[in-house]
């Protein structure tokens, strides 16, 4: 059983800094990709940013305001968000492509979404 839990969330003010954190437990032979993606209410899930072990991958609307970064020793990946803006307010959701038989193909896993939200 795959397993992906994020924290970091809350509340903060225009202009303001959060970093969240996903850690992937369960039984995984690899991780492709690990990622974060968001949902704002009434609009659709979104790509944030995505890393693999090789290359970064960010939306424009994030792009020199978000880092995200990988530590391959926990499985876990993280998001730093600076200069948050009111629109940057959603539902972040942790997501990782990884296989868990050496047989197997791989499969996209989700995280059950922590809240972000920017206002004064």
């Amino acid at each position: 059983q795959v397993q992906l839990v994020e924290s970091g969330g809350g509340l903060v003010q225009p202009g303001g800094s959060l970093r969240l954190s996903c850690t992937v437990s369960g039984s995984i032979v690899s991780i492709n990709v690990m990622g974060w993606y968001r949902q704002a209410p009434g609009k659709q899930r979104e790509l944030v940013a995505t890393i693999t072990s090789g290359s970064t991958n960010y939306a424009d609307s994030v792009k020199g305001r978000f880092t995200i970064s990988r530590d391959n020793a926990k499985n876990t990946v993280f998001l730093q968000s600076n200069s948050l803006k009111p629109e940057d307010s959603a539902v972040y959701f942790c997501y990782a492509n990884l296989r868990t038989g050496r047989l197997t193909g791989s499969n996209n896993y989700w995280g059950q979404g922590t809240q972000v939200t920017v206002s004064s």
